[in-house]
């Protein structure tokens, strides 16, 4: 288990430190501890800072050895607490990494009210309300459950304006197209919205072919996991 904030004793080397930890955990054999150590400072990306006083690492570092801490006893199930809580974006991409590759031999349950985190990191997310697990799937499973309009956004190069929003028009009755401001000034932009989650992108993209416009962009929005989150607390609130 590693809560929020690592409980570590920064006055110790980070060496030390772990290695205090092995023997706490009933690893008494040097030779078999030096393995274990040399192991983690690999997984958990330690091997530079070995030698470092724990005091002078950054938050982001600090999580890490936490991580090194929490795998001494080689677990099968490894349970974090907000493990990206107040790090920095660089760090936070280290830590999933880190945890990912964690993730290809071990169980972890990884307990986040930030969502986002969960959708980056985790094959499986299970969401809680008032004590109850309200879902319990895979992040695309999950999105499949709550309906709401698809979106699509599309960007034109060389193309006139007008005559842009008449050709989409005519792809399909159920799509409803709106004239945006642009990102850049040479770009024509559009909004296409329908009913349920049909992607309308290929039919789009065929019909651009017909014309000279260069399509610059061409996205469906994907559903946030926060608005999914709300819609299934809602449901059983």
């Amino acid at each position: 288990y590693l809560p929020e904030s690592a409980p570590l004793y920064h006055n110790m080397l980070v060496y030390d430190y772990l290695d205090y930890v092995a023997r706490i955990k009933g690893i008494s054999d040097k030779e078999t501890r030096y393995d274990r150590l040399l192991r983690l400072s690999e997984l958990c990306g330690l091997s530079a800072i070995m030698d470092k006083p724990i005091a002078d690492l950054s938050k982001g570092l600090k999580q890490r050895v936490g991580l090194a801490h929490a795998m001494m006893s080689d677990p099968e199930i490894l349970i974090l607490d907000e493990p990206t809580s107040g790090l920095d974006p660089n760090q936070i991409v280290e830590i999933r990494d880190i945890i990912k590759r964690i993730g290809k031999e071990k169980t972890i349950v990884f307990s986040t009210h930030i969502l986002s985190e969960a959708e980056a990191t985790c094959d499986r997310i299970a969401i809680i309300n008032n004590g109850r697990v309200v879902a319990d799937d895979t992040t695309l499973n999950l999105k499949k459950r709550v309906q709401e309009n698809s979106l699509i956004r599309i960007s034109l190069q060389g193309a006139d304006p007008e005559k842009a929003l008449a050709l989409l028009k005519t792809i399909d009755s159920r799509l409803e197209v709106t004239l945006v401001d642009p990102a850049e000034e040479n770009l024509v932009s559009f909004e296409m919205r329908s009913s349920g989650d049909q992607d309308f992108r290929s039919d789009i993209y065929l019909k651009i072919k017909e014309t000279d416009w260069i399509i610059v962009q061409l996205a469906k929005e994907s559903q946030a996991l926060e608005k999914i989150f709300r819609e299934l607390t809602r449901e059983v609130a």
